[in-house]
C-alpha cells in the first residue's frame, strides 16, 4: 500500500507562540520585529551615504546574529474594485457614475498588465537559551491555530515557566538594542505579539483560503 505524506506541521520547526516569542522545537527563541521602510532612492548622495554608514555602525554594534527577512506578494486588488463597483451602484449622479465607472476599467485594465507588489519587512532576533520544555509542552494548539484549527495553547510547568521568562528577558534586551539601533536610521519598528505571529504564519500556510474568501 502506498504511505501517506507526512503532514504540513512535521516541517515547521516551531513549538509555540508566548507572550510574542517563538518557541523552536530545539528550545531556542524567537521575537520578530516589523519595520518601516524608506524612500532610499528619493534621498540625496550625502542623505544616502549617512544612512549607509548609520546602519554599518548598527550592525557593527550588535553581538548576536539577526535575520532580514522581506515578504513580497502580490497586491490584491480585488476588495478595492469591490468598494469601488458598490460606490458606482450608490451614486445618483449620471455623470458621476460615469466617472467611477471608468475609473475603475482603468484600475482593472492597469493591474492586469502591471504586477503591483506588498512588501513588509521583518527583523528576526534570536536567542539560544536552550529552553526547556517537556515533550507535550504548548505546540500542538498553537499549530494547529496556524493550520487553520481551533488553537489551544498548554500550560507550561512552573521550571519551564521560569527557564521560559529568564531567557525571554534576554531576547527582550536584544530587541531594544536593535530597536534604538534602527531608530537612528530613522525606521521605526513594531514587536510583533502572539496573535500577529499566528496570522503571519497563518496566512502563509494557508493561502487558498484566504483568496477564496474575498471571491
Amino acid at each position: 500500500m502506498p504511505t501517506l505524506g507526512k503532514p504540513s506541521q512535521d516541517f515547521v520547526p516551531i513549538r509555540d507562540i508566548r507572550n510574542g516569542v517563538i518557541v523552536l522545537n530545539n528550545g531556542d527563541l524567537r521575537m520578530m520585529l516589523m519595520t518601516s521602510s524608506l524612500n532610499f532612492g528619493l534621498k540625496s548622495g550625502d542623505e544616502q551615504a549617512a544612512i549607509l554608514m548609520q546602519f554599518q555602525n548598527v550592525l557593527n554594534s550588535l553581538e548576536f546574529p539577526i535575520q532580514i527577512s522581506i515578504q513580497s506578494k502580490r497586491l490584491d486588488i480585488r476588495p478595492y474594485l469591490k468598494m469601488l463597483e458598490e460606490r458606482e451602484r450608490a451614486q445618483l449622479v449620471d455623470a458621476m457614475k460615469i466617472q467611477v465607472h471608468e475609473y475603475i476599467s482603468f484600475v482593472r485594465d492597469f493591474t492586469s498588465r502591471t504586477n503591483i507588489m506588498s512588501k513588509n519587512f521583518f527583523i528576526i532576533i534570536p536567542y539560544s537559551g536552550g529552553v526547556s520544555l517537556a515533550k507535550g509542552s504548548g505546540g500542538g494548539g498553537l499549530l494547529s491555530g496556524i493550520f487553520g484549527k481551533k488553537a489551544s495553547s498548554k500550560k507550561l510547568t512552573a521550571a519551564e515557566t521560569h527557564s521560559f521568562e529568564e531567557a525571554r528577558v534576554q531576547l527582550e534586551q536584544r530587541a531594544s538594542i536593535v530597536e534604538q539601533g534602527l531608530s537612528r536610521c530613522d525606521l521605526r519598528t513594531i514587536r510583533l505579539g502572539t496573535e500577529e505571529i499566528t496570522e503571519l504564519f497563518y496566512k502563509k500556510f494557508n493561502p487558498g483560503e484566504l483568496e477564496s474568501s474575498v471571491m
